[in-house]
């Protein structure tokens, strides 16, 4: 059974010239200083429109939607076809070794909350602090060594060495990083940390929630036992994840969620009580009726881009880093955030901080006066944002600004990322508005309501 899909508008791409058509690209918004403008996305790093490809494909599918894995009709038949397709084409994409399962899940968060929970006994987990608190906070049945932000990628690998060195040879341990920062955008050595860990007997997952929608992730090249990413950063917003990997961790422990879809068989037993028996596919880990137009859309993402080509997407974002990294390094009251320094390879993803502002402040003004949405805090890593600015990487704070009026000194950052759907002239708006605001100030009054800076009326 095959579904209609949407052949991609090869028009729009002559609109936005090297950028992949998105939903949103033509949105207008108000200014207030009067006037409307194309609405800039540069939070991809939060979240990333849809592709015009990904809609489409849905679009086209939605007629056709049915229960899955439990129909006899043909909508159900369809749709449970195209449900387990989209598990291949995942498979595919992450380059997956044969015996590989492809869990779906509801985000990033959800996989490793959901390999958490499927922990050999007395397994010792290392992280380092750098982490966003999707791969930080999850393992909290197990031992944890929480690592210390390393300087340099050589760094990063000698600590874990050291580390792993220490522990019980003998017990189960599992390393949990980072592919890609989602506070500086470096990219981290997944390949030498994958060895490290693997040549002290121990496993490790890799969150690629900001690698994937950047740079090609292949489990078998990089040797990794499990990835983790979500939909929605990889420009298929519909409140869908993966986790794909080993088998064997998965099969072994009870099932992440219990009730219908995971279970095979059920039968009471004679003293009253119910006896279960769970499947050994990822069904095991997919209780409940799964979002399929959630997969599906990851699925097509992935398809469209595999077939707009990584070489290309990475060209032209390492175009775009060179001018927003030029544009920012012009202005010398403004600091970028960095571990491994400027010349680190990294994705479409740059925090910094600005001499004599708010960082909620210059956020709410280049929103409010250019039009361009970024994202201002401690971007839910707040050991890692604590330790960039110098301050006590153990105090707590809040994923959003804290409360400090504009021209107050906050401790939190900015941060402005993009992708394969941004335009040159978001990139360009976002270097001229930064020195601008820096050189000539704000035009317009802002005030703190809710701990966030709004303009005044």
């Amino acid at each position: 059974m095959s579904v209609p899909t949407a052949a991609a508008d090869q028009s729009l791409c002559h609109e936005i010239p090297g950028a992949l058509p998105v939903l949103g690209r033509d949105v207008t918004v108000p200014l207030v200083t009067g006037g409307e403008v194309s609405y800039a996305a540069l939070d991809y790093a939060a979240s990333a429109p849809a592709l015009q490809r990904v809609w489409d494909d849905v679009a086209a599918y939605a007629p056709y939607y049915g229960s899955v894995h439990r129909g006899a009709g043909y909508l159900s038949q369809l749709s449970t076809d195209l449900f387990e397709n989209s598990r291949v084409t995942v498979a595919e994409f992450l380059g997956c070794r044969a015996d590989d399962q492809v869990i779906f899940t509801r985000s990033t968060t959800d996989s490793l909350n959901l390999l958490a929970a499927v922990l050999p006994a007395d397994c010792e987990v290392f992280v380092f602090e750098t982490e966003h608190h999707a791969s930080l906070l999850p393992w909290r049945d197990a031992r944890v060594t929480y690592l210390n932000a390393p300087r340099t990628p050589g760094e990063a690998v000698q600590t874990l060495e050291r580390a792993l060195a220490d522990r019980d040879p003998y017990g189960p341990a599992l390393v949990c990083v980072t592919g890609a920062s989602n506070v500086t955008g470096e990219l981290w050595p997944v390949r030498e940390l994958a060895a490290a860990a693997h040549a002290q007997g121990a496993r490790i997952v890799l969150d690629a929630a900001q690698l994937a929608p950047h740079h090609p992730v292949d489990i078998q090249d990089l040797d990794v036992d499990w990835v983790a990413f979500s939909g929605h950063k990889l420009y298929a917003p519909f409140g869908s994840g993966v986790l794909a990997g080993r088998a064997d961790w998965l099969q072994g422990s009870e099932p992440y969620l219990a009730g219908g879809g995971a279970s095979r068989k059920v039968a009471r037993r004679a003293d009253g009580g119910v006896d279960v028996e769970w499947h050994d596919s990822a069904a095991r880990h997919e209780a409940g009726s799964p979002n399929v137009i959630g997969v599906y859309s990851i699925a097509s993402a992935c398809k469209a881009l595999t077939e707009a080509g990584f070489d290309s997407l990475v060209a032209r974002e390492q175009y775009l880093i060179g001018k927003v990294r030029d544009g920012l390094a012009a202005v010398p009251e403004v600091k970028v955030l960095s571990l491994f320094g400027d010349d680190a390879p990294r994705v479409g993803v740059i925090s910094f901080v600005v001499d004599g502002w708010n960082s909620s402040h210059f956020a709410a003004a280049l929103s409010a006066e250019y039009g361009i949405g970024v994202r201002d805090g401690l971007f839910c890593a707040h050991p890692l944002v604590r330790t960039l600015l110098g301050s006590d990487p153990q105090s707590q704070g809040e994923c959003g600004a804290p409360e400090a009026a504009p021209g107050e000194k906050s401790l939190n950052a900015i941060r402005v990322s993009f992708g394969a759907g941004t335009p040159d002239e978001h990139v360009e708006r976002f270097v001229r508005a930064v020195t601008e605001l820096v050189r000539d100030g704000a035009r317009w009054n802002y005030r703190t309501e809710d701990g966030r800076c709004v303009p005044a009326v």
